[in-house]
């Protein structure tokens, strides 16, 4: 079991780097595979490896065969179907993700393109899982920022089977065709919320009780996650595989010491026989509360193992019951790899069993209980390094105390949120007691997280070092008398210390991220880093500085910043500017508008600053004053020279300030030209184009953004010139390098770079 199980996730995660998807003919290998392994056991692990790889490639078909048309993105369509889950309320917008039944046009009935994800925003009406709506909608196929490091959208809406995304539009035809019938376990889902939120009142923790009670994290602000994440006891408030096995454990004692009372019950059926199907229901039950997400997966399967073990008197290993759940969660969903709690799950329980098992002369409990959280700990660094780049050291100390805490505060939210139905009164008020126990917790877990020594981020280990960190992991687990343990500490350190690839002296590499309709672009030299532009603040949850240009700095092995230089004071230029200096030390802030970044001293780039980085000179062109030159026009411009060879950003100034410049009499040729406002017919006049002359025009725009920039007659004059385009929409993140020599190297593109068979084009 153990061979074929790791034979099939290795199968699958092959076939997950594969940048194009295979022909569905291929499956027929799967029936050659599986003939000859019949025949021959030594063939058996390819078999594994080969039904993995093909197994996923059935899904991944199923999945990708619906889908939106490309000449339907953007157009009003009328959409009918159901809500599928949850709706989950917001600042701006109510999400939900809609099954549709019947999409039309008109007359014009359409191809049904599967579940989708809307948002309805303004004034959304009271939703509810399993009611059947009929919607006015734009949709647009599946689409994500891509860059380096950062969180892949679209493969997250993949792994969820959403086949589009959009908006309801305000119409008279918006309204409920009939009341909630399907989806039942998501109705009790989202009553059971509703009724803790209700018997929770402005309570601060009530987001942590709702997501122990239901799975359901919508009511945790953004300030209690950053704390969870600190302290890496984000598992806490997921229903986690402990949860649900503490769950069965305590039914299971509870119901075998009542059934052993109960008389003639006893007789005719043994009191454990009875109790392991109390605990797997329980199980079973809790995890349809979260929704049946990966790690309660994981503990289902790991609880019926053991339940039946007990039923049938037979002892089971526990490596071959986890193994065992290993395969039925890939067997149930191939594209559980995908999400980071089943490398998180399955990380942990693997390193309890071999850290922990088979061990002698340890201490006693207490000394037990914080031995297991350094080794989870440890066991767990490589993937969180990976995953999130980031590495909670005080992540012993507060899981040491949060995890028992949290343990026995879920009995009480259980009770509480059972009892709301028959005896509100009573569950509110146990409810309640569960919260104020979650709050005498919450000091210590802002304490650890407000340490900073205690947090340590980095770029993620790849390749040979991810290599080495894995196999020095093992060896620190390893039991004592193993020779060699030491060893384990040097495997780990080129994690630590290899660092990603740096320009060299008098070279500059220039990345224009991806952050959709907005500007952020990082320049670096050898030794210093300089982000042009942070994005905008989308929602009070979601900006592009912690979205997109934290992790891309992190991925690169960046950890500070030498300049920040905000061109001006519109949203998508400076919205992220609030998470990037709460994250990241900043030296010297440079900007137009001083009032956007408040209490932070700044310089302004009126001054006109010019200096020199290992060997790349930086030039700041002031922006004019005077009335008709305000927002756009007041950008900062800013020139980078590397070897004779220039990178220009202009912000989003316009015709007017373009004009300034042409005279000024400055030199404004540039091999590579940041297109100015995006491309909007305002900017890049003739004039202007042909006296930059760049070589590559890169335009920051979003994807079908509402403006439909950059404009056709804009993108003309540039094509007139020769110029070669490229659009962060298209191409994600875009990156060029400029040699000592003043050699520009032709634009790096993220998405042909890093393409997945599930990305669209």
């Amino acid at each position: 079991m153990g061979q074929g199980a790791t034979a099939f996730l290795s199968g699958i995660l092959v076939f997950q780097q594969l940048p194009f998807l295979p022909p569905l003919a291929w499956a027929w290998l799967g029936v050659a595979a599986a003939a000859l392994a019949w025949r021959c056991p030594v063939l058996r692990f390819p078999a594994w490896f080969i039904g993995g790889f093909l197994w996923t490639l059935l899904h991944a078909h199923h999945i990708l065969s619906a889908g939106l048309p490309v000449d339907l993105e953007g157009q009003d369509l009328l959409a009918e179907g159901v809500i599928a889950a949850v709706p989950e309320g917001g600042s701006r917008a109510t999400r939900f993700e809609f099954d549709v039944e019947r999409l039309s046009r008109g007359d014009e009935v359409l191809p049904v393109p599967g579940r989708i994800r809307l948002s309805w925003y303004d004034d959304a009406p009271a939703l509810a899982a399993g009611e059947r709506w009929r919607l006015k909608v734009r949709l647009k196929r599946p689409r994500g920022f891509a860059n380096p490091g950062a969180f892949d959208y679209e493969g997250w809406l993949y792994r969820k089977r959403i086949r589009a995304t959009g908006y309801v539009r305000a119409d008279p035809l918006n309204g409920l065709v009939a009341e909630a019938g399907d989806y039942p376990l998501q109705r009790l889902r989202q009553r059971i919320g509703e009724r803790i939120v209700a018997a929770l009142p402005e309570r601060e923790l009530r987001g942590v009780v709702l997501a122990l009670a239901i799975g359901d994290y919508q009511y945790i602000e953004r300030a209690q996650w950053e704390v969870f994440r600190r302290t890496g006891t984000t598992h806490l408030v997921a229903i986690s595989g402990m949860h649900v096995s503490m769950i069965a454990g305590l039914l299971f004692v509870a119901v075998r010491w009542a059934w052993a009372r109960g008389g003639t019950g006893a007789l005719r059926w043994p009191a454990p026989h009875a109790a392991a199907i109390a605990g797997m229901i329980g199980a079973l039950g809790y995890a349809a509360l979260a929704g049946f997400s990966v790690p309660t997966q994981r503990a289902v399967v790991m609880v019926a193992a053991v339940m039946t073990a007990i039923l049938l008197r037979r002892g089971r290993a526990l490596f071959h019951t986890f193994m065992t759940a290993l395969l039925l969660v890939l067997l149930y969903d191939p594209l559980a790899v995908m999400d980071s709690g089943f490398w998180l799950s399955f990380g942990a329980v693997a390193t309890i069993l071999f850290g922990m098992s088979a061990r002698v002369g340890a201490g006693g409990w207490w000394w037990r209980w914080g031995r297991l959280h350094v080794l989870i700990t440890i066991g767990l660094a490589p993937a969180l390094l990976v995953l999130f780049q980031q590495l909670p050291l005080g992540s012993p100390i507060a899981n040491f105390i949060a995890v028992p805490w949290v343990s026995l505060a879920v009995p009480f939210v259980l009770l509480g949120t059972a009892l709301l139905g028959p005896l509100p009164a009573l569950g509110a008020l146990i409810l309640g007691l569960a919260e104020w126990m979650l709050s005498l917790l919450w000091p210590l877990l802002d304490a650890v997280a407000g340490a900073a020594w205690l947090q340590w981020s980095q770029h993620a280990p790849a390749g040979p070092a991810l290599a080495l960190a894995l196999a020095g992991v093992v060896l620190l687990l390893a039991p004592r008398g193993l020779p060699g343990r030491w060893l384990g500490v040097l495997f780990l350190l080129p994690a630590v210390l290899v660092q990603p690839a740096r320009p060299a002296p008098g070279e500059v590499w220039f990345t224009l991220l991806d952050v959709g309709q907005g500007l952020s672009a990082v320049v670096t030299t050898s030794e210093h880093v300089l982000v042009y532009d942070t994005g905008a603040r989308f929602s009070p949850d979601f900006d592009a500085g912690s979205a997109v240009v934290l992790p891309y700095l992190r991925h690169r092995g960046l950890r500070s910043i030498d300049v920040l230089l905000v061109s001006h004071g519109d949203n998508d230029h400076v919205g992220g500017a609030a998470a990037v200096l709460r994250e990241m030390p900043v030296g010297r802030i440079v900007a137009s508008e001083a009032h956007r970044i408040p209490e932070r001293p700044l310089q302004d780039c009126a001054d006109g600053l010019s200096w020199e980085w290992d060997g790349v000179r930086f030039d700041v062109v002031p922006p004019p004053h005077g009335a008709g030159f305000r927002r756009n026009d007041a950008s900062c411009v800013l020139f980078v020279e590397a070897g004779g060879a220039r990178i220009l950003l202009p912000g989003d100034i316009e015709a007017r300030s373009e004009a300034l410049l042409l005279r000024s009499g400055r030199d404004l040729g540039a091999q590579v030209l940041v297109a100015p406002h995006h491309g909007s017919r305002t900017s890049s006049t003739l004039p202007f184009v042909r006296a930059v002359a760049p070589r590559y025009v890169l335009f920051p725009v979003g994807y079908r953004n509402r403006w439909s920039f950059p404009h056709a007659q804009v993108v003309a004059r540039y094509e007139e010139i020769g110029a070669s385009l490229y659009g962060s929409a298209e191409h994600g993140a875009i990156t060029v390098r400029i040699s000592a020599a003043g050699d520009v190297e032709p634009p790096r593109l993220h998405r042909e770079r890093w393409r997945r068979y599930w990305q669209d084009g």
